[in-house]
């Protein structure tokens, strides 16, 4: 079996958009950034942030480029919105996204076993519920085509970048932030979209991954790496009802690795401002970082 190539700098790459997904009349497009070469290459399901109801595969795609100029495929997804359809939608879009770019490796330049999940703020949270949950049948629930040779949805690793980890609590603390006198405008539209997408506190709970593993949850914990922006806090801060020591990053990681997982929690010299989307051109060095984590973990 070859060995997955990581180039430490490809000059060029192809762009490409294909429908990989159905709904009724509605396509599902993935654009696809492959490094040119033979490979295998690794490769990065992304998904995209937006509070699980905005933005598409277009949104970040500085992170999409420089994946494919270093030796990653970048298969940037849209899925279900929270305004179209609620929670566990996206989550089976995603999970199906993972078994077809397995039955798709040869022609996408990698390997079944070389690929991986990422996401930024809500896309992050995504990312992880679908690598702990590989085989969930609410997540696993649409078939690929017949005659697909079978494929799981289980990932090598899972890249997030400032994550909204626990969808519950980022709720309340964006509820309590709304009774200040005055109240910031960041919580206005975070409630709104939580609302649209969860439907419920209870749904909340159940697809917090910081909650499936305090409540003792069997799940999967692939290595993963959290990149997390300065002066954030939309997901950067202390659960008030929470006993933890600590902020929700740290929270989530401690839970991550009694659950027997390997997470790192790397800060980055990039401000991230409540209500305002983030300028990846001044994230620094972290997607040199998160080239440097897939070397690690998904070309072995």
């Amino acid at each position: 079996m070859a060995t997955a190539v990581l180039e430490p700098r490809t000059t060029s790459f192809d762009v490409e958009d294909v429908e990989y997904l159905r709904h009724g009349d509605k396509p599902l497009l993935a654009r696809l950034f492959r490094p040119r070469g033979a490979g295998p290459f690794p490769a990065m399901v992304e998904c995209h942030g937006g509070a699980w109801c905005m933005s598409d595969r277009t949104t970040e795609r500085p992170r999409h480029e420089y994946m494919a100029s270093h030796g990653v495929v970048s298969v940037a997804l849209d899925f279900r919105s929270g305004d179209e359809a609620p929670y566990p939608a996206s989550v089976q879009d995603i999970n199906y996204a993972v078994r077809w770019t397995k039955a798709h490796a040869a022609e996408l330049k990698t390997r079944p076993d070389l690929v991986g999940l990422s996401g930024q703020s809500s896309g992050g949270h995504l990312a992880m519920l679908a690598a702990m949950r590989p085989h969930d049948p609410r997540y696993a629930a649409i078939p690929l085509p017949a005659g697909t040779a079978p494929q799981d949805a289980g990932v090598r690793c899972v890249v997030m970048s400032w994550p909204v980890i626990n969808p519950l609590s980022r709720y309340r603390h964006a509820k309590r932030a709304a009774q200040q006198s005055p109240p910031p405008a960041w919580p206005k539209s975070i409630i709104a979209r939580h609302d649209a997408y969860w439907r419920s506190e209870d749904n909340m709970s159940e697809g917090s991954p910081t909650l499936a593993l305090e409540r003792g949850e069997k799940v999967v914990t692939p290595p993963a790496i959290w990149f997390q922006a300065q002066g954030d806090i939309m997901h950067d801060y202390r659960d008030t009802e929470s006993t933890f020591d600590g902020n929700e990053p740290q929270r989530f990681c401690a839970a991550y690795a009694r659950a027997g997982g390997s997470i790192a929690l790397e800060y980055i010299d990039m401000e991230r401002k409540a209500g305002a989307s983030p300028d990846l051109s001044q994230c620094g060095p972290m997607f040199e970082r998160m080239v440097a984590f897939i070397g690690r973990h998904v070309t072995a």
